[in-house]
């Protein structure tokens, strides 16, 4: 199929009580995201991210509008559509008393998985805690309960796998791990992957599409090259070998001399070529130790899209 998660018109809103008028969370979202794909689901915090998942999971229940998983519709085939789907939650939800081995099976049985179609071993491989099977969840370490919130979250062998915020707080070791399983996950299963996350370098890296919220809303979303190129500007970064004087810029350009020395030109590429610029600095009697280019990344983009006053 040519979508794993369809939403139309959904809408949440939240009852309010004596001090506080209810609230909308969400307001009309529409939203496709491609089977196969890493999809980023971004916002800012109170942008509706976190309700938009808890419906998908079936954990809170929506106010309006349409939820297909996996082509199924959540009003009409409830139980196929929570089985089609995976969610690594941001909270620590772990009972200290379960080995990482005997919470997926209690999970796998949950589900409904029968032993026979059960990957404990392999799953808990996956992510690094084969050696930790038979240990108290108590014993684990942060990283490792992280670990295994993801291989929960794989016990039914989900087509779709969201992961929220699943990197927030933990090393760059766990982090790197993280990544290269989401990555074999999806170009070796198929699996359709949402992430949201507030480190936009990560989503950047990862995903292939980025949609972005706030306030209920869908801001944009586009594949992630396609947002990127919407912001025109870009720096050239100038470190003369002396102390440089005045230069003659052309119109549109903002220079900014920064403490090391270098000036950190900053132009519109649709209107101010690089050599204009070098020309420029040369016309100065400016000579140049070194140069580099610094261009806009999706963090640019998103306070652009999203900034309030």
């Amino acid at each position: 199929m040519a979508n794993a998660i369809e939403i139309e018109g959904l809408r949440k809103v939240y009852g309010g009580d004596g001090k506080s008028p209810p609230k909308e969370a969400l307001k009309g979202l529409d939203l496709t995201i491609p089977t196969g794909s890493i999809f980023g689901l971004l916002g800012p915090n109170g942008a509706g991210k976190s309700t938009t998942i808890n419906i998908m999971a079936g954990l809170v229940r929506k106010t309006a509008g349409h939820v297909r998983i996996w082509g199924f519709d959540q009003d009409v085939n409830p139980r196929q559509s929570r089985a089609a789907i995976g969610v690594m939650p941001q909270e620590l939800n772990l009972d200290p008393f379960f080995t990482p081995a005997g919470a997926l099976e209690v999970q796998a049985g949950l589900y409904g998985v029968p032993k026979r179609d059960r990957t404990t071993m392999e799953i808990l491989d996956l992510v690094g805690l084969a050696d930790k099977a038979d240990a108290y969840a108590r014993t684990l370490s942060g990283g490792m309960r992280r670990r295994l919130l993801l291989a929960k979250a794989l016990v039914h062998h989900p087509q779709v796998l969201v992961l929220d915020e699943p990197t927030a707080g933990v090393d760059i070791e766990l982090r790197q791990m993280l990544w290269r399983n989401v990555r074999k996950l999806n170009q070796e299963r198929g699996m359709t992957i949402i992430l949201t996350t507030h480190y936009l370098e990560e989503a950047q890296e990862m995903c292939d599409e980025i949609a972005i919220i706030a306030e209920g809303d869908l801001v944009i979303r586009d594949r992630t090259e396609n947002l990127l190129a919407r912001l025109d500007g870009k720096t050239m970064v100038i470190v003369p070998e002396d102390e440089a004087g005045e230069i003659a810029l052309p119109e549109g350009v903002e220079m900014e001399r920064r403490a090391d020395g270098a000036l950190a030109l900053t132009y519109q590429r649709g209107k101010v070529s690089a050599e204009r610029l070098l020309a420029a600095v040369h016309d100065a009697g400016i000579r140049i130790r070194d140069v580099r280019t610094e261009e806009p990344d999706l963090e640019d983009v998103f306070v652009s899209l999203t900034h309030r006053d």
